[in-house]
């Protein structure tokens, strides 16, 4: 490995890490901390966490990731999807032993906070995602048919989860916070673009005839 390649690495790695760790770092440093107890923080770290993991998603499913081929890549892609699903199970456990009527609320949309939508549809959605991708095979969905569910539910995922950290005023740092959402938004979308147009171009090349030898 050049030594070009070897400083890409660890800028991209590096960039990826501080984008996920800043946050977490900022969000320890709370001042609310305090005034939480440990089920509440828990709770609450396990919600940052998933956010950084639904960064992580796009870049593996991009194959955006140095060192990383296109088979690891996905096969990690489904792991991170599982340890996502966990993170917002252990999310709204811990909220639900601490506050079970606001999560009531929250999950009857009955809730008088703005950001309690957001976070219950995207909830479902990953929990959606989730449930297909370990019963796929039993289902038999074609990769077609797969594409054609996964993307609209990550697109919800990721846009509720976004609004849903966004709206709300806790212990995750502003500017931190707000960073975060925006390089997870900028990097499903970059995804997205770069997997349909990988598409269009096998289709394109499949579809050209043959060229009858002279």
């Amino acid at each position: 490995m050049t030594g070009w390649k070897l400083a890409r690495v660890i800028l991209i790695w590096g960039a990826l890490v501080s984008a996920i760790g800043v946050p977490i770092a900022a969000a320890a440093g709370s001042e609310q901390l305090a005034w939480r107890g440990p089920v509440y923080i828990l709770a609450g770290f396990a919600g940052i966490i998933a956010l950084g993991l639904l960064l992580v998603q796009p870049l593996l499913i991009g194959g955006y990731l140095p060192g990383l081929s296109v088979y690891r890549g996905r096969r990690a892609h489904h792991w991170i999807g599982g340890a996502l699903a966990l993170a917002i199970v252990i999310h709204v456990a811990g909220l639900w032993i601490t506050s079970p009527p606001d999560m009531i609320d929250a999950l009857t949309f009955s809730s008088p906070t703005p950001f309690s939508p957001f976070g219950v549809v995207a909830m479902w959605a990953i929990f959606i995602v989730a449930l297909l991708a370990l019963l796929r095979r039993r289902l038999g969905l074609r990769p077609r048919t797969w594409r054609f569910v996964h993307m609209p539910l990550a697109i919800v995922i990721v846009a509720g989860s976004a609004v849903h950290c966004l709206l709300i005023e806790g212990t995750m740092e502003t500017i931190s916070k707000a960073a975060l959402c925006a390089l997870v938004l900028a990097a499903t979308v970059k995804a997205m673009v770069d997997l349909q147009v990988w598409r269009k171009r096998r289709a394109l090349r499949g579809s050209e005839p043959k060229r009858l030898n002279a």
